[in-house]
C-alpha cells in the first residue's frame, strides 16, 4: 500500500517548542542549517526513488530559494507551512490571511506553479481556528494536512476523522496525522517526536496494522532538523522543550531508512505543485 510522505522544511530555531526563547527577528542571526539537512534528506529519497510532499515555511524560501529548487528538481511537491510558523489559533483572520498569502506568493514565485496544498505550523488548526479554512479555500488552496486527531497541549481535534476526508464547509482534502488506536485510545504514531521517542518495531509495528487491518494508508511528517544530532542547543529552554525537540536526534537518520526499506510512499495526492503556471507576483 502506499502511504503519504511529507517533510515539513523548517529549521531548528523556528520550532514551537522554542518560541518563548526566539524572536523571528533573531533568525537571521542563527546558524542557519536547513540546506544542508534538506539536502541530505533529498539524497536519501533519491536513493530509495521516493518523492515526498514538502511543506516550506515561507521565511525559509524566501532565504534559501536554492532549498526550493532542488526541491522541486528531484521531483517533489511543495506545499506551504506559512511564513513566520506562528500557531493560527494565536493569531487574527487578517494576520493569518497576511502570512499566508506571503508565503504563498514567494512560493510561487520560485516554483512558476500554484501552490495548493498547505499544512499548519504545530497542527494549530484547532476547534477554535477552524476559520482558518475558510481562508485556505478563498485563497485557493486544496488539500490541508493540519488536523491531529488526538488530545495534546498545543494542537489536536480529538474528535476529527483519523483519515482522508472531505472538509464539508470548503470542499477541500483534509489528510489528518495519522494515529493507531490500542484498547480505544488514539496514539499518536506517525513521525516527528513521536518517532524519535517510541522505539522503531512500534511505530512499524503500528503502521503495518493500519496498512493491513485498517486498509488505509497513513500520513508521515518528518523535520530535517530531526536528522541534525550536531545542531545547536537552546540551554535556556526548558527541560520538558529540550526533551521534546531533542531526544533521539542520533536516531531518526537510522530510523527513517528503515521506514523507506519498509513502507511505500508517494505525495498527498490532490495538492503541492500544480502544473498551471503562474506569473511572479507580489504579497
Amino acid at each position: 500500500m502506499q502511504n503519504y510522505l511529507t517533510i515539513d522544511v523548517e529549521d531548528y530555531f523556528q520550532v514551537a517548542a522554542f518560541a518563548d526563547i526566539v524572536s523571528p527577528m533573531d533568525w537571521d542571526s542563527m546558524e542557519q542549517r536547513v540546506e544542508t539537512n534538506t539536502k541530505s534528506i533529498l539524497r536519501l529519497l533519491k536513493m530509495h526513488a521516493v518523492h515526498a510532499t514538502f511543506f516550506i515555511v515561507g521565511w525559509i524560501a524566501e532565504k534559501h530559494p536554492e532549498v526550493v529548487r532542488a526541491i522541486i528538481e528531484d521531483g517533489h511537491d511543495i506545499g506551504c507551512h506559512s511564513y513566520w510558523h506562528k500557531n493560527i489559533y494565536d493569531m487574527t483572520p487578517e494576520t493569518f490571511r497576511e502570512d499566508t498569502l506571503k508565503a504563498k506568493t514567494i512560493l510561487e514565485n520560485i516554483c512558476h506553479r500554484k501552490i495548493t496544498a498547505y499544512r499548519a505550523p504545530s497542527y494549530s488548526i484547532t476547534k477554535k481556528s477552524l476559520w482558518a479554512l475558510d481562508i485556505l479555500k478563498e485563497m485557493g488552496f486544496t488539500t490541508d494536512s493540519s488536523i491531529f486527531p488526538i488530545r495534546h497541549d498545543i494542537y489536536g481535534i480529538p474528535d476529527a476523522p483519523r483519515f482522508r476526508y472531505k472538509l464539508p464547509q470548503q470542499g477541500m482534502e483534509e489528510f489528518p496525522i495519522t494515529t493507531a488506536t490500542f484498547m480505544g485510545l488514539k496514539i499518536p504514531i506517525a513521525g516527528g517526536g513521536y518517532f524519535r521517542l517510541l522505539p522503531y518495531w512500534f511505530t512499524r509495528s503500528a503502521l503495518k496494522r493500519i496498512n493491513n487491518r485498517e486498509m488505509q494508508p497513513f500520513v508521515f511528517y518528518l523535520h530535517p532538523w530531526e536528522i541534525d544530532k550536531k545542531q545547536p542547543r537552546f540551554n535556556q529552554a526548558s527541560r520538558f522543550s529540550k526533551f521534546r525537540h531533542y531526544n533521539n536526534l542520533n536516531k531518526t537518520m537510522e530510523r527513517f531508512k528503515r521506514l523507506l526499506n519498509d513502507f511505500d510512499f508517494i505525495p498527498l495526492p490532490g495538492g503541492g505543485t500544480q502544473t498551471e503556471k503562474v506569473l511572479p507576483q507580489t504579497a
